[in-house]
Protein backbone atom coordinates (compact mmCIF):
# COMPACT_ATOMS: atom_id res chain seq x y z
CA UNK A 1 0.00 0.00 0.00
CA UNK A 2 1.58 3.94 -0.96
CA UNK A 3 1.13 6.63 1.60
CA UNK A 4 -1.57 7.88 0.02
CA UNK A 5 -3.50 5.01 0.05
CA UNK A 6 -2.48 4.48 3.76
CA UNK A 7 -3.50 7.90 4.46
CA UNK A 8 -6.76 8.03 2.60
CA UNK A 9 -7.95 4.47 4.85
CA UNK A 10 -6.58 6.15 8.16
CA UNK A 11 -8.76 9.46 7.18
CA UNK A 12 -12.23 7.28 6.14
CA UNK A 13 -11.61 5.60 9.33
CA UNK A 14 -11.56 8.87 11.99
CA UNK A 15 -14.38 10.51 9.67
CA UNK A 16 -16.76 7.05 9.98
CA UNK A 17 -16.18 7.97 13.83
CA UNK A 18 -16.77 11.45 12.98
CA UNK A 19 -19.64 11.60 10.79
CA UNK A 20 -21.56 8.09 13.50
CA UNK A 21 -20.86 10.76 16.86
CA UNK A 22 -24.03 11.89 18.54
CA UNK A 23 -23.95 15.82 18.87
CA UNK A 24 -26.17 15.50 21.74
CA UNK A 25 -23.43 13.30 23.46
CA UNK A 26 -21.04 15.32 23.23
CA UNK A 27 -18.34 15.52 25.92
CA UNK A 28 -16.45 18.65 25.11
CA UNK A 29 -13.51 20.10 27.08
CA UNK A 30 -11.10 23.72 26.49
CA UNK A 31 -7.71 23.18 25.97
CA UNK A 32 -8.01 27.41 25.90
CA UNK A 33 -10.44 29.69 26.58
CA UNK A 34 -11.75 29.28 23.07
CA UNK A 35 -9.85 26.00 21.99
CA UNK A 36 -12.40 23.29 22.28
CA UNK A 37 -11.38 19.40 21.62
CA UNK A 38 -13.68 16.45 22.04
CA UNK A 39 -14.30 12.57 22.80
CA UNK A 40 -14.82 12.67 18.99
CA UNK A 41 -10.91 14.15 18.47
CA UNK A 42 -9.61 11.74 20.28
CA UNK A 43 -11.38 8.68 19.26
CA UNK A 44 -11.06 9.84 15.70
CA UNK A 45 -6.95 10.12 16.39
CA UNK A 46 -6.59 6.57 17.58
CA UNK A 47 -8.62 5.28 14.81
CA UNK A 48 -5.87 7.02 12.57
CA UNK A 49 -2.88 6.01 14.58
CA UNK A 50 -3.95 2.61 14.62
CA UNK A 51 -4.01 2.16 11.02
CA UNK A 52 -1.00 4.18 10.15
CA UNK A 53 0.68 1.97 12.76
CA UNK A 54 -0.62 -1.06 10.95
CA UNK A 55 0.97 -0.25 7.00
CA UNK A 56 3.50 2.21 8.21
CA UNK A 57 5.26 0.90 12.61
CA UNK A 58 8.45 2.20 11.69
CA UNK A 59 7.31 5.77 10.83
CA UNK A 60 6.61 7.98 13.88
CA UNK A 61 3.03 10.73 14.13
CA UNK A 62 3.11 13.58 15.29
CA UNK A 63 -0.91 14.09 16.09
CA UNK A 64 -2.74 16.97 17.19
CA UNK A 65 -4.14 15.56 20.49
CA UNK A 66 -1.72 13.40 21.16
CA UNK A 67 1.32 15.01 20.09
CA UNK A 68 4.43 12.83 19.32
CA UNK A 69 7.33 13.48 16.44
CA UNK A 70 7.81 16.80 17.27
CA UNK A 71 10.76 18.26 14.88
CA UNK A 72 11.62 14.79 12.85
CA UNK A 73 12.23 14.80 9.23
CA UNK A 74 10.12 12.37 8.56
CA UNK A 75 6.86 11.71 10.16
CA UNK A 76 3.14 11.60 9.69
CA UNK A 77 1.54 14.79 10.53
CA UNK A 78 -1.67 14.28 11.94
CA UNK A 79 -5.19 16.70 12.41
CA UNK A 80 -7.96 14.01 13.39
CA UNK A 81 -10.88 16.56 13.26
CA UNK A 82 -9.83 20.13 11.78
CA UNK A 83 -12.59 22.52 12.74
CA UNK A 84 -13.74 20.44 15.78
CA UNK A 85 -15.61 24.02 16.98
CA UNK A 86 -17.63 24.20 13.37
CA UNK A 87 -17.97 20.14 14.43
CA UNK A 88 -19.74 21.03 18.10
CA UNK A 89 -21.68 24.11 16.68
CA UNK A 90 -23.04 22.02 13.42
CA UNK A 91 -21.37 24.33 11.06
CA UNK A 92 -20.81 22.32 7.78
CA UNK A 93 -17.28 22.49 7.69
CA UNK A 94 -14.72 20.14 8.99
CA UNK A 95 -12.04 17.86 7.84
CA UNK A 96 -9.40 14.97 8.99
CA UNK A 97 -5.97 16.11 7.60
CA UNK A 98 -2.97 13.59 6.98
CA UNK A 99 0.32 14.21 5.50
CA UNK A 100 3.24 12.10 5.37
CA UNK A 101 6.74 14.09 5.38
CA UNK A 102 10.19 12.41 4.51
CA UNK A 103 13.60 13.68 5.07
CA UNK A 104 11.70 17.13 5.62
CA UNK A 105 9.86 17.06 2.14
CA UNK A 106 5.69 16.60 2.30
CA UNK A 107 5.37 13.03 0.14
CA UNK A 108 1.77 12.54 0.32
CA UNK A 109 -1.39 14.10 1.89
CA UNK A 110 -5.00 13.83 2.32
CA UNK A 111 -7.88 16.11 3.31
CA UNK A 112 -10.87 14.28 3.88
CA UNK A 113 -14.06 16.36 4.05
CA UNK A 114 -16.07 14.37 6.74
CA UNK A 115 -19.42 16.45 5.61
CA UNK A 116 -19.53 15.62 2.18
CA UNK A 117 -17.21 11.97 2.09
CA UNK A 118 -14.61 13.39 -0.26
CA UNK A 119 -10.71 13.01 0.09
CA UNK A 120 -8.97 15.30 -1.63
CA UNK A 121 -5.52 13.70 -2.54
CA UNK A 122 -2.28 14.68 -3.11
CA UNK A 123 1.44 13.16 -3.65
CA UNK A 124 4.47 15.33 -4.57
CA UNK A 125 5.15 15.33 -8.54
CA UNK A 126 1.50 13.25 -8.81
CA UNK A 127 -0.76 16.12 -8.79
CA UNK A 128 -3.59 17.00 -6.42
CA UNK A 129 -6.99 14.97 -6.59
CA UNK A 130 -10.76 14.41 -6.05
CA UNK A 131 -11.46 10.87 -7.44
CA UNK A 132 -10.45 10.79 -11.21
CA UNK A 133 -10.49 14.79 -10.75
CA UNK A 134 -7.55 16.79 -11.40
CA UNK A 135 -7.37 19.58 -8.89
CA UNK A 136 -6.12 23.14 -10.39
CA UNK A 137 -5.64 26.94 -8.94
CA UNK A 138 -7.70 29.36 -10.49
CA UNK A 139 -6.45 31.31 -13.05
CA UNK A 140 -7.15 34.65 -11.16
CA UNK A 141 -4.67 37.55 -12.28
CA UNK A 142 -5.01 40.30 -9.56
CA UNK A 143 -5.55 40.58 -5.96
CA UNK A 144 -8.43 42.96 -6.73
CA UNK A 145 -10.11 40.52 -8.68
CA UNK A 146 -9.34 37.32 -5.83
CA UNK A 147 -11.74 36.14 -3.78
CA UNK A 148 -9.55 35.30 -0.28
CA UNK A 149 -10.02 33.40 2.74
CA UNK A 150 -8.21 33.80 6.09
CA UNK A 151 -8.82 32.62 9.77
CA UNK A 152 -8.12 34.01 13.24
CA UNK A 153 -5.78 32.40 15.68
CA UNK A 154 -6.76 31.48 19.64
CA UNK A 155 -4.64 34.93 20.66
CA UNK A 156 -7.50 37.11 18.69
CA UNK A 157 -9.08 38.67 22.10
CA UNK A 158 -5.59 39.86 23.20
CA UNK A 159 -4.77 41.41 19.68
CA UNK A 160 -7.76 41.76 17.89
CA UNK A 161 -6.57 44.82 16.66
CA UNK A 162 -3.60 43.78 15.26
CA UNK A 163 -5.54 41.20 13.38
CA UNK A 164 -8.04 43.11 12.11
CA UNK A 165 -5.94 45.08 10.48
CA UNK A 166 -4.77 42.67 7.77
CA UNK A 167 -8.54 42.14 7.48
CA UNK A 168 -9.37 45.98 6.80
CA UNK A 169 -6.60 45.61 3.87
CA UNK A 170 -7.13 42.88 2.42
CA UNK A 171 -11.10 43.55 2.66
CA UNK A 172 -10.07 47.14 0.84
CA UNK A 173 -7.67 45.39 -1.97
CA UNK A 174 -9.50 42.22 -3.08
CA UNK A 175 -12.68 41.34 -4.21
CA UNK A 176 -13.73 39.56 -1.30
CA UNK A 177 -13.07 37.61 2.18
CA UNK A 178 -14.10 34.32 3.75
CA UNK A 179 -13.49 33.16 7.36
CA UNK A 180 -15.20 28.90 7.45
CA UNK A 181 -13.18 28.36 10.67
CA UNK A 182 -11.01 25.26 9.19
CA UNK A 183 -7.90 25.50 7.81
CA UNK A 184 -7.97 22.10 6.02
CA UNK A 185 -11.08 22.78 3.88
CA UNK A 186 -9.59 26.44 3.60
CA UNK A 187 -6.56 24.66 1.36
CA UNK A 188 -9.36 22.54 -0.40
CA UNK A 189 -11.08 25.74 -1.41
CA UNK A 190 -7.64 26.76 -2.80
CA UNK A 191 -6.49 24.14 -4.84
CA UNK A 192 -9.78 23.73 -6.43
CA UNK A 193 -9.57 26.99 -7.44
CA UNK A 194 -12.94 28.51 -5.59
CA UNK A 195 -10.69 30.82 -4.09
CA UNK A 196 -7.55 32.81 -5.09
CA UNK A 197 -5.55 33.35 -1.70
CA UNK A 198 -4.91 32.13 1.67
CA UNK A 199 -3.37 33.73 4.73
CA UNK A 200 -3.47 32.86 8.15
CA UNK A 201 -1.33 33.20 11.82
CA UNK A 202 -1.65 30.83 14.96
CA UNK A 203 -1.06 27.59 13.11
CA UNK A 204 0.61 23.87 13.58
CA UNK A 205 1.70 21.70 11.26
CA UNK A 206 -1.07 19.60 11.53
CA UNK A 207 -3.35 22.10 10.75
CA UNK A 208 -1.03 23.11 7.08
CA UNK A 209 1.13 20.03 6.40
CA UNK A 210 -1.72 18.00 3.99
CA UNK A 211 -3.16 21.33 2.64
CA UNK A 212 0.45 22.68 1.85
CA UNK A 213 1.08 19.61 -0.46
CA UNK A 214 -2.60 19.98 -1.91
CA UNK A 215 -2.06 23.27 -3.50
CA UNK A 216 1.21 23.29 -4.53
CA UNK A 217 0.04 19.76 -6.29
CA UNK A 218 -2.80 21.63 -8.05
CA UNK A 219 -0.28 24.66 -8.77
CA UNK A 220 -0.04 27.00 -6.52
CA UNK A 221 2.91 28.42 -4.37
CA UNK A 222 2.80 28.09 -0.63
CA UNK A 223 4.93 30.50 1.87
CA UNK A 224 5.41 32.57 5.04
CA UNK A 225 4.34 35.80 4.83
CA UNK A 226 7.06 37.55 3.06
CA UNK A 227 7.48 35.13 0.46
CA UNK A 228 9.98 32.94 1.95
CA UNK A 229 10.48 29.26 2.70
CA UNK A 230 7.65 27.76 4.88
CA UNK A 231 8.72 27.06 8.00
CA UNK A 232 6.06 23.93 8.29
CA UNK A 233 6.54 23.41 12.33
CA UNK A 234 5.45 27.17 12.92
CA UNK A 235 3.70 28.04 10.21
CA UNK A 236 3.11 31.85 9.63
CA UNK A 237 1.49 30.81 6.28
CA UNK A 238 0.61 32.72 2.78
CA UNK A 239 -0.47 30.49 -0.06
CA UNK A 240 -1.81 31.19 -3.31
CA UNK A 241 -2.57 30.25 -7.06
CA UNK A 242 0.25 31.97 -7.70
CA UNK A 243 -0.69 34.99 -9.88
CA UNK A 244 -1.79 36.76 -6.64
CA UNK A 245 1.09 35.86 -4.31
CA UNK A 246 3.62 38.60 -4.95
CA UNK A 247 0.80 41.55 -4.21
CA UNK A 248 -0.31 39.55 -0.84
CA UNK A 249 3.17 38.48 0.53
CA UNK A 250 4.46 42.49 -0.06
CA UNK A 251 0.81 44.03 1.37
CA UNK A 252 1.93 41.25 4.36
CA UNK A 253 5.23 42.10 4.85
CA UNK A 254 4.13 45.97 4.93
CA UNK A 255 1.75 45.11 7.98
CA UNK A 256 3.78 42.99 9.56
CA UNK A 257 7.14 45.75 9.55
CA UNK A 258 4.37 48.66 10.75
CA UNK A 259 3.31 47.10 13.64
Amino acid sequence: MDAVDAAVEAAEAAAAIIRDARKDQLRVRHKGSIDLVTQVDLAAEQAIRSVLQAHTPSIPILAEEGGGADDLPTRWIVDPLDGTTNFVHGYPSYAVSIALQVDGELRAGCVFDAVNGRAYTASAGGGAWLGDERLSVSSTETLADALLVTGFPYDRRERIDWYLSFVRTFLMKGRGLRRAGAAAMDFVALASGCVDGYWEFGLNPWDVAAGVLLVQEAGGIVTDMEGGKLDLDRPRLLASNGKVHLEMSELLSGLLHSS
